[in-house]
């Protein structure tokens, strides 16, 4: 099965994030973090090892505060309510 369509990896969430980027089509560059991650694990001699979805390790509160700023410059005026 392709990284892209195995859930929740990072090279899933890095295909999705150049695919909103370049489109559906992609870039001729597009395998370039593939291509990246097999040299180092031939050259250091090492196994795959999956780092997870970089959105898990995002600060939550600067995510909040982007989108609502984003969400001010289109024209909504949004109150932040936190979940208990």
């Amino acid at each position: 099965m392709g990284p892209a369509r195995k859930k929740d990896c990072y090279l899933r969430s890095q295909f999705l994030r150049l695919k909103a980027r370049r489109g559906p089509e992609g870039h001729p560059r597009r395998g370039r973090l593939h291509l990246t991650a097999a040299y180092y694990m031939l050259r250091d001699g090492v196994e795959y090892r999956d780092l997870g979805r970089p959105l898990d390790r995002l600060d939550k509160t600067k995510v909040i505060n982007r989108l609502v700023r984003r969400l001010g410059q289109l024209g909504c005026e949004v109150q932040i309510k936190h979940a208990a």
